[in-house]
């Protein structure tokens, strides 16, 4: 069975840990719309990625 040769310290714990921590969304404004949305992601709204139509726009209800 593994034994730890010593204490792990409470920094070096943190250290460890210090990639669990939840990242916070990023977001960019659309250069035509002027909206928020998530950077290299589809736009839903209009369908574009990188200029380019890749979905049917949604429809508005």
């Amino acid at each position: 069975m593994a034994v730890p040769k010593s204490k792990i310290t409470r920094s070096k714990r943190g250290m460890r840990r210090s990639g669990h921590a939840k990242e916070t969304v990023t977001w960019v404004e659309d250069k035509k719309s002027g909206e928020l949305r998530r950077p290299h992601h589809i736009d839903l709204k209009t369908g574009m990625y990188r200029g380019k139509q890749i979905l049917e726009p949604k429809e508005e209800f």
